[in-house]
């Protein structure tokens, strides 16, 4: 595996995680004070999210990984904080992968 494939899903699990954060706080400030709009910052986390989904898919399929792990890794994508924390498990996980793909091999 490319280290360009993880690198990509790492920059997507963080600005999909911080915009996630900056949706809540909109939402709070909409329902929980009445004041504020969500639609912008909404669509923006969505198109985000959806990249999000792709990159991730994309790193699960090629690190071979089982259903439940892909699906906790895109669910992780929807929880205020969760992404950072499981992106931290994921580098920890693939790293080994990119790394061995790297080696060169000798002939």
């Amino acid at each position: 595996m490319k280290q360009k494939v993880l690198t990509r899903y790492r920059v997507m699990a963080y600005i999909t995680a911080v915009w996630l954060l900056v949706f809540t706080g909109f939402i709070v400030a909409k329902y929980g004070f009445d004041t504020g709009d969500t639609m912008l910052v909404s669509q923006i986390h969505g198109v985000l999210f959806i990249i999000y989904v792709i990159f991730a898919f994309d790193l699960g399929s090629k690190a071979r990984w089982p259903f439940g792990k892909l699906l906790w890794v895109l669910v992780a994508g929807c929880i205020p904080f969760a992404a950072f924390f499981v992106e931290r498990q994921v580098t920890r996980d693939v790293a080994p992968l990119v790394e061995a793909e790297e080696q060169p091999v000798s002939a």
